[in-house]
């Protein structure tokens, strides 16, 4: 980055979860939709796909924050100045041996990156915690019977907001390494604890290795009206 960007703050890497993994980097950052100025992309060197050139200043912003993270995080890692593009499947396009995921909510974007040989998929999500009225509307789309049948109603913002992020997590992190897609009905949550810990299970299966039955755990942090949610899985 040669110049100060109007819309966003400087990526800079932290650990805004409980749980650290070791040899995983994140940057984060803030940004502004009404602040996008013409010349941002330019200054941050990042050429924006078509369709983000087409886009609201809402889009723009943020995959622009997103891609600056998404940089910043893999020069943490490896010195490598590399800005993903978007794949045919709308996911971003990591360099060899490097696994990754970014994620951006109001006014925040993140990206997590790891070498693929130590962590083979990682999934990051953030999501603004959802009123009681809208959880409630919600939550018959987002959660299994199970997840239902064992949902404190106290709790009900708390986990209808968890169980979707960390299902879009779970997704990100595993769609790269089995390659097709699948859907809320398809995992469940099994438990959570205020620590952050979050215990899942695929109920279809997948490929050979991630079957129905398989459980990956999770973690995911709250500040203020915000909760962020990671998977990581493994090589």
């Amino acid at each position: 980055m040669n110049a100060p960007i109007a819309c966003c703050t400087a990526p800079h890497a932290h650990w805004p979860l409980p749980f650290a993994l070791p040899g995983v980097v994140l940057a984060s950052n803030r940004f502004d939709p009404k602040a996008l100025a013409a010349d941002d992309f330019v200054r941050a060197g990042i050429q924006p796909p078509a369709n983000i050139q087409r886009s609201v200043a809402k889009r723009q912003a943020e995959f622009l924050a997103g891609r600056l993270c998404a940089r910043s995080a893999l020069q943490q890692l490896a010195d490598i100045d590399h800005v993903p593009a978007i794949g045919e499947d709308r996911a971003p396009i990591w360099p060899a041996g490097i696994s990754g995921s970014i994620t951006h909510g109001t006014g925040w974007a993140g990206a997590v990156v790891a070498r693929s040989g130590v962590w083979q998929g990682l999934g990051l999500d953030m999501e603004t915690l959802l009123g009681d009225d809208r959880a409630a509307r919600l939550a018959g789309e987002i959660l299994t019977p199970g997840e239902l049948a064992r949902m404190d109603p106290a709790q009900l913002s708390l986990t209808v907001t968890l169980t979707f992020s960390i299902k879009e997590s779970l997704f990100k992190a595993l769609y790269p390494i089995v390659g097709q897609r699948f859907y809320f009905e398809h995992a469940e949550v099994l438990g959570w604890d205020a620590a952050g810990r979050v215990r899942m299970r695929l109920l279809t299966d997948l490929s050979a290795q991630w079957c129905h039955g398989r459980e990956i755990e999770g973690q995911f942090g709250l500040e203020n009206d915000h909760l962020l949610s990671l998977v990581a899985i493994q090589a």
